[in-house]
């Protein structure tokens, strides 16, 4: 089984954020034991903010991938807005858990693709970047 920075390596639908992961130096602590969950923004999710300029500085990627990722396992069905409300990110922040119409949201973004399991935690694939100075809410960046 992958570790989960293998996983993203390989997934055709991660190449922006495997890039990130690399330009923020960040590809060791996906390959240490974990557990984590780490929710990954696709290809698209990146397209929606000016990746470019985002994935040239350091510390700032450093920091929005930092809010993607949670010390602990959670696959898909246990995160469930009536009992886990909010999740803490290795940034510090929490994300909110919540039901939109029956389904359920992390901060502003849907789970396109749950539960990749891996060797050291779980990787959902979610359709947006979540910002830390946005704790909570998506913006875009025109």
């Amino acid at each position: 089984m992958p570790t989960i920075m293998e996983a993203i390596a390989t997934n055709r639908s991660l190449k922006t954020l495997a890039s990130a992961v690399n330009a923020a130096d960040m590809a060791e602590t996906l390959n240490n034991p974990g557990p984590f969950t780490l929710f990954a923004p696709n290809d698209e999710a990146f397209e929606k903010l000016n990746a470019e300029t985002i994935l040239a500085d350091r510390e700032k990627i450093l920091s929005i991938l930092q809010y993607h990722l949670v010390t602990e396992k959670h696959l898909a069905n246990t995160l469930d807005a009536k009992n886990i409300f909010s999740l803490l990110t290795e940034k510090g922040k929490s994300l909110s858990v919540y039901l939109d119409e029956n389904e359920v949201m992390i901060d502003n973004a849907h789970i396109v693709e749950p539960d990749i399991l891996c060797s050291n935690g779980v990787i959902h694939i979610i359709d947006n970047v979540f910002l830390p100075q946005h704790s909570g809410w998506y913006e875009t960046l025109a």
